[in-house]
């Protein structure tokens, strides 16, 4: 064991960006005028920086004209599409804070957010899948009916002023989207410019909700210099250049899409390139293809489905070199054929959280294989990391502990919630992520688990990562969950959810042979379960509480009476 304590910060010859995401865009798209910035391939659209800087300034002129003031907060709900990526940049050049509403809640979870933040305004899709949220909208404000557009009262949403729908179609109540998106006068324009002089970059400019398995989701508030740092710097390590084209297929509700994807691209001249309104494998494969993507970015799960796609091999996809693989542990196995079947030779991992912009650490493009496949890499420049004990003592290199990070990432709290912003950061301004890591003796780090996921087996601390990780080699495991339930006799047993490849069949019995002296007795499964999907977020996460409850249901199991 090393004596090395486990602690590291990012140094960096490049320093942070000291501007505004306005103040950013505006010199980005002078200086790549001509270049492509954005492709809506399910809405054929295609524009050039100078032309996105066009609607960005005509859309935040629309938000100012109706009477919204810097720090007011404006909800969006929709799909990926052009109209979102318009409202995140505008919103950022008029200063007003954008609330990223998850295209997965209904009603009482948009009741919620939308009064949590006491959002003035709404911009939203019409429908999305089985969602229709005019609809969800017109049951929680009936008022929207008989109200003057941009004037509404609603007994529920008493903060929610103004709604603006996406689409052609109109809806009483509401203005439409493009009635907002009017090219601006010369005074409008010169007063979003001495606007643009006024905002800080400390200045919250966007608020996520994370959802916790247990109460009402947190909204995480970000800054312009929070968001515009990371998408750079993450940009930075998978070697953005001008020109380069990332396909971005993960949501723009999330960090992932809108800071990773949107505003790494901008920071490097990069055009952001959507397959579809949401993930789809061949959609994907199409838009590689046709588009000559560089890089692409995606969850473990989508990655799989893209490999395992019928169509794989018809499609050319040697453009790619790079990408960036998140969201949820990457498996080994998945990694390597992204680089072998992919061609993305250069593919890194990043590990974060949205409370942290997101990106703490990630993997460099010439990190030995080794390394690439087996860490989340090293520090972010400008970031600092320990891992501590229960007592908050830093631990030595190779001890699993809680993973903290401090730096300007770190969020600036949870909107109108001051007690869970001191339970996540700390006096000394120590963000807990509740994820247990190692340190290895060159700073790479291991992501060992949740420590809500971390099972105890008769005073055995067993992470599933690592069952997972072992099972991923069995030949036909496509895709495998491993998590704890309650034992009367041990306090938990281990649980494993597993995905088939297709055509092939497994059985209890042949994957615990397979683990038989190849991994202690107490870390094999002792609940086998062939199934065809895991519960998941929109964002692609595994909901392993659910699978818990599942099991519990399933095998009549009580929780363990814990001292």
């Amino acid at each position: 064991m090393s004596s090395q304590p486990s602690y590291v910060h990012g140094s960096s010859d490049k320093p942070l960006i000291g501007q505004t995401i306005g103040r950013y865009f505006d010199d980005a798209c002078a200086r790549h005028g001509q270049r492509e910035a954005l492709v809506v391939r399910h809405q054929n659209v295609r524009l050039t920086y100078a032309e996105l800087k066009l609607k960005v300034d005509a859309l935040a002129c629309g938000l100012r004209r109706l009477g919204l003031e810097p720090g007011e907060r404006v909800g969006i709900w929709s799909q990926n599409n052009l109209e979102w990526t318009l409202t995140q940049f505008a919103t950022a050049k008029a200063g007003l804070v954008l609330v990223n509403i998850n295209p997965a809640y209904r009603r009482s979870e948009l009741e919620y957010a939308l009064n949590k933040v006491t959002c003035r305004a709404l911009i939203l899709s019409p429908s999305f899948k089985s969602s229709d949220y005019l609809a969800m909208l017109a049951d929680l404000a009936p008022e929207l009916a008989h109200c003057e557009a941009g004037l509404l009262r609603a007994h529920k949403l008493p903060s929610l002023e103004i709604v603006i729908r996406m689409g052609q179609a109109h809806t009483a109540g509401m203005l439409n989207f493009d009635d907002v998106l009017v090219t601006p006068t010369r005074d409008e324009q010169d007063e979003l410019e001495m606007l643009g002089e006024r905002l800080q970059f400390d200045d919250p400019i966007n608020i996520q909700f994370t959802s916790g398995t247990t109460g009402n989701p947190k909204g995480a508030t970000l800054s312009h210099h929070n968001i515009l740092n990371n998408g750079f710097f993450v940009g930075e390590a998978i070697r953005l250049v001008p020109g380069d084209r990332v396909c971005i297929p993960v949501p723009l509700y999330h960090c992932f899409g809108m800071v990773m994807g949107n505003l790494g691209c901008l920071t490097h001249g990069a055009t952001m390139v959507y397959p579809a309104e949401a993930f789809e494998p061949l959609a994907v494969l199409q838009t590689l293809a046709a588009e000559k993507c560089t890089a692409t970015y995606g969850v473990p799960t989508m990655f799989i489905a893209i490999l395992d796609h019928p169509d794989f091999a018809a499609y050319d996809i040697a453009s790619l070199r790079t990408g960036i693989m998140a969201g949820s542990p990457c498996p080994t196995e998945v990694m390597k054929r992204v680089i072998d079947k992919m061609n993305m030779r250069e593919v890194t991992i990043a590990y974060g959280m949205t409370e942290t912009s997101p990106v703490s650490f990630q993997s460099g493009t010439d990190d030995a294989i080794e390394r690439r496949v087996s860490t989340v890499g090293r520090v972010q420049p400008h970031c600092e990391v320990k891992i501590i004990d229960n007592d908050g003592r830093i631990v030595p290199r190779g001890t699993p502990g809680e993973l903290c990070t401090r730096g300007y990432s770190v969020m600036l709290g949870y909107w109108d919630d001051a007690p869970k912003t001191a339970e996540a950061i700390d006096k000394a301004g120590w963000m807990h992520t509740g994820d247990i890591a190692t340190l290895d003796d060159d700073g790479f780090c291991n992501i060992v688990g949740r420590i809500k996921d971390m099972v105890i087996r008769g005073g055995e601390n067993i992470y599933p990562r690592e069952i997972e990780e072992f099972l991923y080699r069995h030949p036909k495991v496509l895709d495998v969950q491993v998590v704890g339930v309650p034992d009367k006799k041990y306090g938990e047993e281990l649980c494993a959810w597993i995905i088939v490849r297709e055509g092939e069949r497994l059985t209890e019995d042949e994957v615990r042979a397979f683990c038989q002296g190849q991994i202690a007795h107490y870390k094999i499964p002792r609940y086998i379960s062939f199934v065809d999907s895991f519960p998941m977020t929109v964002t692609g996460k595994i909901q392993k509480f659910q699978i818990r409850e599942k099991m519990k249901q399933t095998l009549g199991l009580q929780e363990a009476a814990t001292a």
